[in-house]
């Protein structure tokens, strides 16, 4: 596992070992990103990133809190009683309104009721109203009425940087179930608050005098002192053009606008246009950068993301001049260490979840991707677009700052003091942040908190885990509401067909349930002792296991053997999806089951509970085992049972998909690759261009991965090698237009890899 803080770590820990629910923030440069992304690699639970706006939830690798929980664009008023208001510019909705959402298809239940760990990023933008209507529609959808449905919820943002927006129309209204428009709140959060974890370890910042002054700035405490020491830095004179390197943030969108664009059209080279590869489903809405992006030789530009290659060249917020442009070409010259590199297309990409019908893990499938060049004109940007960067240089006007926080937020984009630039003096007025988050941030644990809070809530997320795992009341009542729907068939239907052997099941289910509520008891019974004995606890919980298992695993067989026939039955789809829920919920209970054993060896082998040790084999192979045996069973008794009429699939893709990992981009390609799959073939199931599968090629080929051997003929290779002679490094572009159309583009950027 990775270096991470002491406060890290802890996140961590709650996350894998208990079910409470975190609001985790930290200064700016204190990792958050970092930590989410290892929180989603390594966690073992099924879990669900959702962000307030398109373009934050695709930066965090997730989707937009109104797409997932299917919510209108309105207001959310937390009562039943209220009427839905209207007019032309507001609109509000209520519980029972909302109701009319959650009537959601299986796949999407299914979504919500595997769902175990759900993260909403820049959860400054949250609001209040919203986060309640999200809490509603989980309670509802999973049928638990704990808070946020049973669901553990990691909240991670900083409340210093963008507040929610709530127009006065909406607050008028709201204000009357609202002490505050921020997600703390909510109804829910104020019934059942968070375990507040804030990160201090800053990772931008060594100059323990800025830091100084930065802490100040956030918590209000701005001295003279402080004031004195960003004021030595005011140049009111001081200009971008003649001083290459720095970047100016500004305030407003229209003046960072007319600021790059003055600046490039003053340059007099030639003047080159670039635009995206769009593959699949790509909203307008969530383009992480401009689509048309035009350059000139000599721009200033800025890097909007990490060099994720393993040379490591720049960083988000690196800053660099245009050196060279061609047609699909970009060169960039880093004038301190006088370096010059070939700037990559970057891949953004468009996902929705979905439950993976043998393992019930919730997993992310491409609907679209977006490569572009992640860099921009960087003589300006907005503070708010500056988010989330790191700069070496630049030059402020907080002379205008309109927001809480903004001047904090500008200032912390700044690796050091020697870096800054002021074009006005700072004044005290106007620094202030808002009253209610720095009361909020009274909540804050101490290390002692979380250390008595983490070893209660892992015994408690030991002890409902194993009780949930044997507590089968919802699969008993599943059953008997798919009886009920046999009472409206003809004697005749093709499903009454399966009335007695539904009947069946359900009678060994309520003769299991008798049995295990006791053992729930003794579970719960158990766990009163402090501290508790785990080795009887392991033992009772084996005992259950070898006695429940094989029952319930023949009640899995039975629902798996009856969908095997029935999806082969046409005007059958309705019955098959009634099948489906009930499947869904038996393979989800008999999988905890084995990882309730799991959990429980980690625990006496005092091993790291994360998602590498709580998988098997056993559990990702368990209902694929199934339904080859069953496979087997039709085959070779030509089962005659049901009338076999031609394959008719209710499976929306039956396809298996390969799962992409968070390993780089060009790996992935390169794992296909080895499966003799060709580039076309390639980007077709990766939704990218072949382009862009080149592109990853020539990182291959470079990094020895691929030897250019195996993409380029003999014949090509030496008529290249008497080409390149000399040329090492000239670039691509002028090669280009030497040769015409005697090689492409990729021939070219290839066997330029390889040397």
């Amino acid at each position: 596992m990775k270096s991470f803080s002491e406060q890290a770590q802890y996140v961590l820990q709650f996350i894998n070992q208990t079910n409470k629910s975190l609001f985790l923030t930290g200064k700016a440069g204190t990792g958050k990103t970092t930590l989410l992304r290892e929180i989603v690699e390594t966690t073992h639970k099924n879990t669900i990133v959702v962000a307030p706006t398109g373009i934050a939830a695709l930066n965090a690798g997730g989707v937009t809190i109104h797409s997932f929980f299917q919510l209108p664009f309105a207001a959310f008023i937390p009562d039943s009683n209220s009427e839905p208001m209207f007019a032309d510019d507001v609109k509000f909705e209520t519980r029972k309104t909302l109701r009319r959402h959650t009537l959601m298809n299986n796949t999407k239940k299914a979504l919500f009721k595997n769902l175990e760990l759900l993260i909403v990023d820049e959860v400054s933008m949250l609001r209040a109203d919203v986060l309640d209507a999200m809490d509603f529609v989980l309670k509802s959808v999973r049928r638990n009425q704990m808070p946020f449905g049973g669901v553990q919820v990691l909240f991670i943002g900083d409340l210093l940087q963008l507040p929610p927006v709530v127009r006065n129309a909406e607050w008028n209204v709201l204000r009357n179930y609202y002490a505050g428009n921020f997600f703390f709140h909510s109804h829910v959060i104020q019934q059942s608050p968070l375990l507040y974890i804030e990160l201090d370890k800053i990772y931008r910042q060594k100059d323990d005098r800025f830091i100084e002054v930065l802490n100040n700035l956030r918590n209000n405490r701005v001295s003279e002192n402080d004031v004195a020491v960003l004021n030595e830095f005011v140049n009111p004179n001081f200009d971008v053009k003649t001083n290459p390197g720095y970047i100016t943030l500004t305030t407003h969108n229209a003046k960072a606008d007319e600021m790059n664009a003055t600046a490039l059209e003053s340059l007099k080279t030639k003047e080159f246009t670039f635009f995206p590869d769009i593959v699949g489903d790509f909203s307008e809405k969530i383009f992480p950068i401009e689509a048309k992006m035009t350059l000139k030789v000599g721009a200033q530009i800025i890097f909007i993301k990490n060099d994720l290659s393993f040379e490591k060249n720049f960083f988000n917020g690196k800053m660099g001049v245009v050196k060279g442009l061609s047609f699909n070409e970009i060169l960039v010259h880093f004038p301190e260490e006088n370096k010059t590199i070939e700037v990559d297309r970057y891949e953004w990409q468009n996902i929705k979840y979905t439950v993976d019908p043998n393992t019930k893990e919730i997993k992310e499938e491409i609907l679209g991707t977006y490569t572009h060049f992640p860099i921009k004109l960087a003589w300006a940007i907005t503070v708010h677009k500056s988010q989330g960067l790191t700069f070496d240089r630049a030059v402020l006007d907080v002379s205008r700052v309109f927001l809480p926080g903004q001047a904090y937020v500008a200032l912390s984009r700044l690796r050091s003091l020697e870096g800054l630039i002021l074009l006005s003096p700072i004044r005290m007025n106007g620094l202030e942040n808002d009253y209610d988050v720095m009361q909020y941030a009274n909540h804050k644990a101490s290390k002692e908190k979380l250390e008595n809070e983490l070893h209660l809530e892992t015994k408690r997320f030991v002890r409902d885990y194993l009780m949930q795992t044997y507590s089968w009341f919802e699969l008993s009542t599943l059953w008997r509401s798919h009886l009920q729907t046999y009472i409206s068939e003809a004697e005749r239907s093709k499903k009454n067909q399966f009335k007695k052997w539904a009947e069946k099941q359900s009678n060994n289910m309520d003769a299991l349930l008798i049995h295990s509520e006791k053992f729930v008891q003794q579970i719960r019974s158990l766990f009163h002792e402090e501290p508790y004995n785990f080795q009887f606890v392991k033992e009772r919980i084996t005992k259950a296991y070898e006695y429940f298992f094989p029952k319930m695993d023949a009640m899995v067989f039975e629902i798996l053997y009856t969908i095997t026939q029935v999806k082969r039955m046409k005007g059958m789809k309705a019955f098959f999806e009634e099948l489906n829920e009930l499947e869904n919920a038996f393979i989800k209970a008999v999988l905890q089951m084995k990882k309730s054993q799991l959990l429980l060896q980690i625990l006496e082998e005092e091993r790291t509970i994360c998602k590498e040790t709580l998988t098997s084999l056993s559990i990702g192979e368990y209902r694929i085992n199934h339904l080859v045996s069953i496979s087997q069973i039709i085959k070779a008794t030509k089962n005659t049972l049901i009338e076999e009429e031609e394959d008719v699939s209710y499976y929306e893709d039956e396809k298996p998909k390969k799962k992409e990992s968070k390993k780089p981009t060009a790996d992935i390609t390169l794992d296909y690759w080895r499966e003799d799959m060709s580039i076309v073939q390639i980007a077709e199931i990766r939704k990218l261009t072949t382009q862009t599968i080149y592109s990853h090629f020539s990182k291959l080929v470079k990094e020895d991965k691929v030897a250019i051997t195996e993409l380029l003929s003999e014949g090509k290779i030496k008529e290249l090698k008497t080409l390149f002679k000399g040329k090492e490094s000239t670039p691509l572009g002028d090669i280009k237009a030497e040769t015409g159309n005697r090689f492409s583009w990729e021939e070219l950027r290839l066997y330029k890899s390889s040397f």
